[in-house]
């Protein structure tokens, strides 16, 4: 399973109890994009980083490869959707995983994507 950044964000808040618990009892990957989307927020505190950094030290980081790329651009090119959403998809696409997200209509219209909504 794919960790979608929004389920990250969540996580981290500390306003999810079970949505930590099913971090744990799951153990996600997450995309590297996920890393960049969350960690790169300009108005992030120090303490919000921290927490971030220490769930993402916890969990499998997978790194985009030129096949994933090319997914993604096939992917951008049948509907719109950001590069980074495209990306995701597209990792969990080549991977033959899941996507878990909070954000399912990003999403639904990747007909061959599975989708989790842990928060439902």
């Amino acid at each position: 399973m794919l960790a979608d950044s929004n389920l990250i964000i969540y996580a981290a808040s500390g306003d999810y109890p079970d949505l930590v618990e099913w971090f744990a009892e799951t153990t996600p990957a997450v995309s590297a994009v996920s890393l960049v989307e969350v960690l790169g927020y300009h108005k992030l505190k120090s303490e919000e980083k921290s927490a971030l950094e220490t769930l993402f030290s916890q969990l499998n980081i997978v790194y985009p490869s030129a096949e994933v790329f090319q997914r993604a651009v096939d992917l951008r090119q049948q509907r719109a959707m950001s590069v980074a959403d495209a990306l995701i998809a597209a990792t969990a696409l080549y991977h033959n995983l899941a996507l878990a997200t909070h954000n399912v209509k990003d999403f639904e219209s990747i007909k061959s994507l599975s989708l989790i909504d842990p928060l439902e």
